[in-house]
């Protein structure tokens, strides 16, 4: 007997802290993480020390921006289960070097390249941690970059701008069919062509108009089309190509491999025409990515061919005055290393802008900047251009303006909208304000004392205010084009929360209400209806994540004595009705009294089954009544008898 027992309470524990995680997930999702912090806190009390419960911990602090306790709770997932999910390793991580722990971090790192051995997020651990931390900081950084309109779910990048038109790549489609043969089988998209889009600039921002096909019945063909540069009079055109053979089909290599060319097109009557392939490529490696020089005497690419330091390198080559050629020349080992150099880019003041996997950066290519090229030039630098340009992914394809401070980078970060995307830049100070009041959503009374939290898409507090007596809020220096949520929380109110998108206009103001039901109407703790299972008085954890209303009433109000009323509608047998609805307010309080509440405050749990209808649907009318009207009698109340007096 004694065995069976402690079987039951095994179970019975097993099951209760099932529920309780399932109700502190639930106020994670809702961004409530100081209940799903004690939720999750207490499960780990009763023994649940699952990965999925310490990492949430770590989250929960993690999103509050408390990194001290967030790399606490990491620390505890990562040591104990070595196969944990690697991004938690990147994020304890980050945490070790937030708190100045390098020597930690840097061991971490090994790690975390050991279990996924292509991320490049974390570089070699011989680096300087320091300089890695300072490209990842925006500290003084003043740049509102935003990701085009004209991206697609497919791959876009490349930008060249001339004469208020932007040139950039793309394997958007334009039909809904696709036909799965024109597909590059590299990444089942479809393949690259040139397109162009009309270009404006407001304050700053980049807006970019509906794009179309280059204005050319040449340059595009079945395959693949990319990298644009153009001479300052409009009128000739550099591109990249797949090699392809006189039938205009890909031509391949002895090992399967079709590389790529640059080409040059003439305009004629508006359109470009005359496609020559350039002299020195080759039918063996791979020449794109062209430039031109500010005098446009040079042409700047990369190519993988024989004499390459690395896998990839940066070339120039002289264009001589009769449009000829001369040798294709190294730019040697201060800008080419044993990794990738590809995308280069000369600014108009002859600032020279290529990417990189092979000198030290964030991950993948970054893009860099130098002053190779600059005549007079006492010592050549090497500079990573660091975030927001800079990601952990795949950054490349700079171009700037530098007399409008504006232009574009092409990237595969997180939280785009395809393979790659396009991005435009300014580089200025965007900030606005988001403000409002807070209001009783019964009343339509302004609410003081409600803590409004200004969260980022992923849910991570940026700011947190509270409303005055007059209800009001503010948030200053938000960032321009940007999601948020806005929450406000205040105890013994149903908290309000409303997505907000900030515009492109410096300086505008967003006004945003926020409406808290409150839970105490008269003398009722009123909170949404509570269900349970066919025929059974279990709390389950949609019930219980309603009830942790009472409970914050009832800890904000401790000398509170409630009573307890559960009712059914009038289907099924009278007696039977009320030993159920009994068993349920039971369930109930007993489900308070799990989460501290003290047993001398709870009167009374009185089940009344169907003896108090609120509306006509009795044993008569049952029949005739909507599960709405029914509904309406199947409900529980929470009365309030004592030690409360009101606000």
């Amino acid at each position: 007997m004694k065995k069976s027992l402690l079987y039951i309470l095994f179970f019975l524990t097993a099951y209760i802290s099932i529920a309780q995680t399932k109700v502190a997930d639930n106020f994670f999702k809702d961004y409530a993480y100081y209940q799903a912090t004690e939720l999750y806190l207490e499960v780990l009390k009763k023994g649940d020390t699952t990965e999925h419960v310490l990492t949430r911990l770590g989250d929960c602090y993690y999103n509050n921006s408390n990194v001290k306790l967030a790399s606490y709770w990491y620390k505890k997932a990562v040591v104990k289960y070595k196969d944990v999910n690697p991004e938690y390793l990147y994020k304890y991580v980050q945490t070790l070097r937030s708190l100045n722990q390098f020597e930690e971090s840097k061991k971490w790192s090994t790690i975390f390249k050991e279990r996924k051995k292509n991320d490049k997020r974390i570089e070699d651990d011989e680096f300087d941690i320091e300089k890695f931390e300072a490209l990842e900081s925006t500290d003084n950084v003043y740049v509102n970059f935003e990701n085009l309109e004209i991206n697609t779910k497919y791959s876009d990048f490349g930008s060249f701008e001339i004469d208020k038109v932007l040139y950039f790549a793309s394997t958007r489609v334009e039909d809904t069919i696709i036909d799965q043969k024109k597909l590059y089988q590299w990444n089942k998209e479809p393949f690259l062509d040139i397109y162009q889009s009309d270009i404006s600039i407001n304050e700053g921002t980049k807006l970019v108009g509906s794009p179309i096909k280059i204005e050319s019945n040449e340059i595009n063909s079945d395959f693949h089309e990319s990298s644009v540069a153009i001479t300052k009079d409009g009128e000739t055109m550099y591109f990249t190509r797949i090699n392809l053979n006189n039938k205009n089909k890909a031509k391949y290599d002895k090992e399967g491999t079709s590389q790529i060319k640059l080409f040059r097109a003439k305009k004629v009557d508006n359109k470009w025409k005359k496609i020559e392939e350039l002299p020195f490529n080759g039918e063996d490696f791979s020449t794109g990515s062209p430039t031109l020089s500010p005098d446009e005497k040079q042409l700047y690419f990369s190519s993988d061919r024989e004499g390459s330091k690395g896998l990839t390198d940066i070339y120039k080559v002289k264009i001589n005055n009769d449009g000829t050629f001369g040798n294709p020349i190294n730019l040697g080992s201060k800008i080419n290393t044993e990794g990738r150099e590809n995308f280069p880019f000369i600014a108009k003041d002859s600032t020279f802008y290529f990417s990189s996997d092979g000198h030290i950066n964030l991950g993948l290519y970054d893009i860099f900047e130098s002053n190779i090229l600059k005549r007079d030039t006492a010592e050549v630098y090497i500079k990573n251009l660091g975030a927001p340009y800079n990601s952990g992914f795949d950054d490349f394809g700079f171009f700037i303006d530098t007399e409008t401070n504006t232009g574009y980078f092409s990237s595969n970060r997180e939280g785009g909208k395809g393979g790659d995307d396009i991005y435009s830049f300014g580089k200025y100070e965007c900030k606005q304000i988001i403000k409002g009041i807070t209001k009783n959503k019964i009343t339509n009374e302004p609410l003081a004392k409600v803590v409004v939290k200004l969260m980022d898409e992923n849910g991570k507090v940026i700011q947190m205010e509270t409303s005055d007596k007059d209800g009001a809020y503010e948030f200053k220096n938000v960032a321009c084009n940007q999601n948020f949520v806005i929450l406000g929380e205040r105890v013994i109110y149903r908290p309000d929360q409303k997505d907000v998108t900030t515009n492109e206009e410096s300086g505008d103001e967003t006004f945003v209400e926020l409406f808290l039901t409150p839970l105490i109407i008269d003398v009722e703790i009123v909170i949404n209806p509570i269900f349970f299972d066919y025929n059974k008085s279990e709390i389950r954890p949609e019930a219980a994540y309603e009830l942790e209303n009472i409970v914050a009433v009832m800890r904000e109000h401790p000398k509170m004595v409630i009573k307890i009323e559960s009712h059914t509608d009038s289907r099924g047998r009278d007696a039977y009705n009320k030993k159920l609805s009994d068993r349920r307010a039971k369930s109930t309080r007993d489900y308070l009294f799990s989460r501290s509440i003290e047993t001398n405050r709870v009167e009374s749990a009185i089940g009344y089954g169907e003896s108090q209808l609120v509306n006509h649907c009795n044993d008569a009318n049952s029949k005739s009544c909507s599960e709405e009207e029914h509904q309406e009698n199947r409900r529980s109340k929470f009365i309030i008898t004592g030690g409360y007096v009101g606000e």
